[in-house]
């Protein structure tokens, strides 16, 4: 897909909301297509359908019609809150997907959805065809299994197959010709599963030996058979599998898999039955073009659609004076400028997931892969190529598969190191920790197993002394098995790198959600969203803890919160779901100063006495009293 993006501020015309707060609008005016296929209606006339998203969800079809240059939307027939992972269209030229323990057919032949059935949770992982025609759809996170006859109407949910203490992610599934289904799952441990639909029965075909972290696939081939790899990237353990029986063939170069549009989130089938193809399909600028092969010629248009806008992540102060952060499907950066109340949205390299500003750069930790950018406000803008050196934002580094989602980026006090944790790889337990100098221009990594094993670290404090003060989770990577028991603070020295002190200080918790470095040695944190603590860092003890949710609720969260804001003025803040409260750093005292009129999903950041934060695609902020 092409994406084409405006560099020009878009104006935002903020409204006033009462008690201070104002709404900026949306960030990212943007969807993403979570599937996308190329086809013909019931008059044989070429149309487009898209599953879209926005910061709710998989929320509508978009139907293009390419030769009446149009579009048209059907809401989806339930609710938003969840997402498509996997889509399919038929030989039957129906376009099926599985999301928020939904099933739902769309026929492009009536224009219509044509069936929905609820489901066991939660979304499909990956869907295909048999050769009846029946559809199949593999579900996470416990490898659920449904099955829909185009032609019967008939729909059966078979359950669960396969039993595991952590998330799976069946990414494929296959039908062979004596009607045996088999998947694919991962990722902390891989497994094929064989079912037999007769009898109801499924069976797990790696011996418990022989499956190591990964994921296994799955697909059908022109044989009729279905072939299987234990071990994706590892070519000579091939699988031939038949009437649900395993053989081991080794090496298989000769693959010829069946034709099925199907795929993942990411399906962009492009191809029309008349051979003419997508050129140009853009949800940023709205822009569409055919061309046809034959004829050389192409048809291009402009289309709209309605939209809330991409999921808004953590917001940070730049050193420009504005607001910037990121977007998650799609990509996005942006950038509110409140003395002008403008916008900038371009696209971005990865997730931005943590935002930091250090002196005059503004950095980023994102997802995946665990990168570092640095971005200079005052310099063009010029999009990020991995280790490209004259890029603005520029990459710095990456921490996978010890670092994939970064929780916190910690900008030094020293003014030069930079500090970037978070959760593992896909399936794998424990995360590391990057320290990045910005004087030398090099990184350390360490891995868990060289701070606490099996923890990742969620925030950060910096402590006097060239210290850390680190609070772990007890998550693993997504679809990860958790292994630790509770969740731990820790001081590590910077310059040796080496963890000198570790201890459960709050008994049973989980995660703490983030750290705020506070006045004489103290630091102010939260631990599962709801229980305030003050640690001393020169005792290492908690010398305060209370149930702050019983009173507020629970803190905002998400990858990069920013629960604590401060105001250079020795202020503090906590940002929770329902409202903003004061600390007092001296008696502990948290006072609620205002009810927000929206949930405070992410945080957080001081700008000329207003106190910026976000939810869903929005941007808000308030102003205290004394600034108003």
């Amino acid at each position: 897909m092409l994406l084409v993006f405006a560099t020009p501020p878009l104006f935002a015309a903020t409204k006033e909301l009462g008690g201070g707060f104002r709404d900026h609008g949306v960030a990212t005016p943007i969807s993403n297509h979570r599937g996308t296929v190329a086809t013909v209606d019931g008059q044989g006339r070429n149309v487009v359908l898209s599953w879209l998203n926005d910061h709710r969800g998989g929320y509508e079809l978009l139907l293009v019609d390419v030769d009446a240059g149009r579009t048209e939307e059907y809401p989806m027939p339930f609710p938003p809150g969840d997402h498509p992972f996997a889509s399919i269209l038929s030989g039957g030229n129906k376009f099926y997907t599985h999301f928020n323990s939904r099933f739902v057919e769309f026929d492009p032949a009536k224009r219509a959805f044509t069936f929905c059935q609820k489901t066991k949770p939660q979304m499909a992982m990956s869907m295909t065809e048999d050769g009846r025609g029946v559809i199949w759809s593999a579900t996470y996170p416990n490898s659920g299994l449904v099955s829909f006859d185009p032609k019967t109407r008939e729909f059966k949910d078979h359950g669960y197959l396969n039993k595991e203490n952590w998330a799976q992610y069946p990414r494929s599934v296959a039908v062979d010709d004596a009607g045996w289904v088999y998947v694919g799952i991962g990722s902390t441990r891989g497994q094929i599963i064989a079912f037999d639909p007769q009898t109801g029965k499924a069976t797990p075909l790696i011996p418990e030996e022989q499956r190591v972290h990964g994921y296994s696939s799955v697909y059908r081939d022109m044989d009729g058979k279905v072939y299987g790899n234990p071990v994706v990237g590892k070519e000579d353990n091939w699988l031939m599998l038949h009437k649900g029986e395993a053989t081991l063939i080794g090496k298989h170069d000769k693959r010829r898999p069946a034709p099925i549009i199907a795929d993942s989130q990411s399906l962009f089938h492009k191809i029309f039955p008349d051979g003419k193809r997508i050129a140009t399909y853009s949800l940023v600028d709205r822009k569409f073009a055919v061309t046809d092969p034959k004829t050389k010629k192409t048809q291009a248009f402009s289309f709209d659609y309605k939209s809330e806008g991409a999921h808004t992540m953590g917001v940070a102060a730049a050193p420009d004076g504005t607001i910037c952060g990121g977007t998650a499907f799609p990509m996005r950066f942006f950038s509110y400028d409140p003395r002008k109340d403008a916008w900038v949205n371009r696209e971005a390299y990865g997730q931005w997931n943590t935002v930091a500003r250090q002196g005059y750069r503004f950095f980023v930790g994102g997802y995946g892969h665990g990168f570092l950018l640095e971005w200079d406000p005052s310099r063009e803008w010029k999009d990020t190529v991995k280790a490209v050196k004259n890029c603005n934002p520029l990459w710095l580094a990456e921490a996978y598969p010890a670092i994939n989602r970064p929780h916190e980026l910690l900008a030094h006090p020293d003014g030069r190191t930079l500090v970037l944790v978070g959760t593992p790889a896909y399936g794998q337990t424990g995360g590391g920790l990057l320290f990045w100098d910005r004087e030398t221009k090099s990184q350390v990594l360490l891995k868990h197993t060289d701070i606490l094993p099996q923890h990742s670290t969620m925030s950060l404090a910096a402590l006097s002394g060239g210290k850390l003060l680190g609070g772990t989770t007890t998550a693993a990577g997504t679809g990860g098995e958790r292994k630790a028991t509770q969740a731990e603070l820790y001081v590590m020295d910077m310059a040796a790198k080496k963890v000198e002190w570790h201890a459960a200080v709050l008994p049973g918790a989980q995660g703490y959600t983030d750290l705020c470095a506070g006045p004489d040695g103290l630091v102010f944190g939260v631990a599962d969203q709801k229980r305030f603590f003050v640690f001393d860092a020169a005792k290492r003890e908690v010398i305060h803890e209370q149930d702050a949710s019983a009173k507020f609720g629970l803190t905002t969260s998400q990858q990069g919160p920013r629960v604590f804001v401060t105001d250079g003025k020795g202020g503090f803040y906590i940002l929770f779901v329902k409202g903003i409260a004061r600390l007092d750093p001296k008696t502990f005292e948290i006072k609620m100063l205002a009810q927000s009129s929206v949930p405070i999903s992410g945080g957080g950041d001081w700008l000329d006495g207003r106190i910026y934060f976000v939810h869903g695609s929005h941007v808000y902020s308030w102003a205290t009293v004394e600034s108003r």
